[in-house]
């Protein structure tokens, strides 16, 4: 892609935007966490790009198919419509460490980072990175981006390795937007 490159928002899903009941796969249990869907609208809004990158080893433990986590993909995109909010790209590792071994596209990882810059005009070092696991906002540190812990989902357990990392913690995605904006 060429031209000016834009400053993007990566977001974690599970945690960050929705519920996270583990292993998520009935796209009926599909819940916004408070303030997501007006906070997406606002990075729209601001012309910001919203991409999520999410870890799905569910995949390859066989807790859930391709096909069920395209479903609860497809069902955030409907619950973010009243808001007037969307989702501009989605990328997800569906490996699980102890039985794909290492690769580059789960999360701290940059491999689905990258991509994305490619595909959507993306500066990795003016963007920010929101998500309640210290792996979906260290890949800010590794290129120079802003990454924000939301307490919501699992991020209370990961507060304190975040603050110790230079990470800003925020209560959740409305915030974080807040802090970017």
């Amino acid at each position: 892609m060429s031209g000016i490159l834009r400053a993007a928002v990566f977001l974690d899903r599970d945690g960050t935007i929705i519920d996270d009941p583990g292993y998520l796969k009935d796209a009926g249990s599909v819940a916004l966490l408070a303030g997501a869907g007006a906070a997406i609208a606002q990075l729209n809004q601001a012309e910001r790009p919203v991409i999520v990158v999410t870890n799905q080893s569910g995949i390859a433990r066989g807790f859930l198919t391709d096909a069920e986590y395209r479903s609860v993909a497809a069902r955030l995109d409907q619950l973010l419509q009243p808001f007037a909010a969307r989702i501009d790209a989605t990328y997800y590792c569906p490996h699980a460490p102890e039985l794909d071994g290492p690769c580059a596209c789960r999360k701290p990882g940059l491999l689905l980072f990258e991509q994305a810059a490619a595909e959507h005009g993306i500066d990795l070092g003016a963007s920010s990175w929101i998500g309640d696991r210290l792996s979906d906002i260290l890949p800010a540190a590794a290129v120079g981006g802003i990454g924000l812990l939301v307490e919501t989902g699992k991020g209370s357990h990961h507060r304190e390795a975040a603050l110790s990392h230079g990470f800003g913690v925020v209560s959740g995605l409305g915030a974080a937007v807040e802090r970017i904006l």
